[in-house]
């Protein structure tokens, strides 16, 4: 009986932990996404160079591969720096110019479509912030991933039932899938009438969730192939910065993409 009842303990101190550091995430690129400016820089720049690097430990690049990797994403993150005046389509070609030269260098296709992995998210994110009122508008995109995440781990953990993709991620429910998008469209909807964001954007709170909890499903479809638990070891509670990111990445691309073709 004793042994028995010695994993609650340890799953009430992992809930703990994880909201502890979820709470001080949040709270971080609220101040970076209000004060913008160099914060706003360096939140983006080492969130886009933390995951390359992690990326590149789940595939098995080698090392100088890593770091050439790295090197070639400083060009679009320079290009991103508040006091650099360029065109914002600069900063697009420069990831893309600088992911064609290393795969040209390393051969390795892997390598390259994880620099895209990190650097879209990123790129997409300073898009979004430069647009008029674009602190709340990116607020609002982060916000449906938190709110998904939420959802999904809390209606999968009480409800269970049949898993979603045992495959992938063994933990993960249809329960936690729908338990996601409610918790979405329930705060984007409810953000959308306190934030200056357009109302039309609930419309795609759905979509969003779907696409957030996707995201996650890829990464831990990278990490069964690697054979590791986490992505990295940086947030407690949470592993590393591609485990605690991975449903911003699609989000974030879309919303962006609903920002440039004209709907709000």
């Amino acid at each position: 009986m004793t042994a028995a009842a010695l994993p609650a303990p340890k799953k009430k101190s992992d809930l703990a932990l994880r909201s502890v550091t979820g709470i001080a995430l949040i709270l971080i690129a609220m101040f970076c996404l209000v004060y913008g400016g160099n914060p706003f820089w360096v939140l983006l720049s080492g969130a886009t160079l933390v995951m390359s690097a992690e990326w590149a430990s789940l595939i098995g690049a080698q090392r100088w591969q890593m770091w050439l990797a790295l090197l070639g994403l400083t060009l679009p993150m320079f290009l991103i720096q508040p006091h650099v005046d360029v065109p914002a389509t600069a900063c697009w070609y420069g990831l893309f110019a600088a992911t064609l030269a290393v795969f040209a260098f390393t051969r390795n296709p892997r390598l390259a479509a994880g620099m895209l992995y990190a650097a879209l998210p990123t790129l997409s994110l300073h898009y979004i912030h430069e647009q008029y009122d674009g602190i709340d508008l990116s607020f609002w995109a982060l916000a449906i991933v938190w709110a998904t995440d939420i959802g999904a781990y809390f209606a999968g953990r009480s409800i269970g039932g049949p898993k979603l993709a045992p495959v992938w991620s063994p933990n993960k429910t249809w329960a936690g899938l729908i338990g996601g998008i409610v918790s979405a469209v329930a705060v984007g909807f409810a953000l959308t009438l306190v934030l200056h964001v357009q109302p039309r954007l609930a419309a795609f709170c759905g979509l969003l969730a779907v696409a957030a909890q996707t995201g996650d499903l890829f990464e831990s479809m990278m990490k069964r192939r690697a054979g590791v638990k986490d992505s990295g070891w940086m947030l407690p509670g949470h592993g590393g910065v591609m485990d605690r990111l991975d449903g911003a990445v699609p989000v974030l691309c879309i919303v962006a993409l609903i920002v440039v073709s004209g709907i709000l």
